[in-house]
């Protein structure tokens, strides 16, 4: 099958089966997602869920997190993974904020990629999420299903696979296919046990096919 034509068919399945596809963090405003992504890395959402609540009431805005201590914000976040390099970047993303950007979160990749705790997988997050631009954002579920599907080739790294994916998906779909990814690979395509008996689209992943060669 030809990559335009496996695509195509992807997109057709998970528009039909997926039509609503969002993020699983909780969040108001662009600060608070912005947060709670930097939490996220190699965390699992419902765990950040659980600490934002807090966090922000805490810390309600850029102001107040950017006046706040490493060590405050550590003993708040302390039960997700990293707490003290997390703290760190929370704080100095405020600071950064507040002094540089008037307490508003950027909405181009090249100023979010400034603060800290921000790579290009989380402003990429900011950008789809937020503002509807068309940026794919590549973080480890989205790597592999793309990979086992056949949408991606070759692909060595995260960035890699982000070209190979805005280059066969329609830019006004691009926010939307992020997500169908990501919880197609947290709760279908998992990584040690795909559900490939329970997955709509097993017909035309590369995975499969191969496994299922003699």
């Amino acid at each position: 099958m030809k990559t335009a034509e496996r695509f195509e068919k992807v997109i057709d399945y998970f528009s039909e089966a997926m039509p609503v596809a969002e993020t699983e963090l909780d969040y108001l405003d662009p600060y608070e997602l912005i947060v709670a992504v930097i939490l996220s890395a190699q965390c699992t959402d419902k765990r950040v869920n659980m600490i934002t609540p807090t966090l922000f009431q805490q810390y309600p805005d850029a102001a107040s997190l950017a006046a706040a201590e490493q060590g405050q914000v550590f003993e708040l976040i302390k039960s997700c993974s990293y707490p003290n390099n997390k703290a760190k970047h929370l704080v100095g993303m405020a600071r950064m904020l507040n002094q540089k950007f008037h307490g508003k979160v950027p909405d181009n990749l090249e100023e979010l990629q400034e603060l800290p705790g921000v790579g290009r997988k989380t402003a990429n997050v900011i950008l789809s999420v937020v503002f509807q631009k068309p940026a794919m954002a590549v973080d480890t579920h989205v790597f592999r299903v793309a990979a086992r599907i056949g949408l991606t080739t070759g692909a060595k790294n995260p960035y890699e696979t982000e070209m190979q994916l805005i280059k066969h998906i329609p830019e006004e779909m691009i926010p939307l296919a992020h997500h169908w990814l990501i919880l197609h690979g947290r709760y279908v395509c998992t990584a040690r046990n795909p559900g490939c008996d329970k997955c709509g689209i097993h017909h035309l992943c590369r995975f499969v096919n191969k496994k299922d060669k003699p």
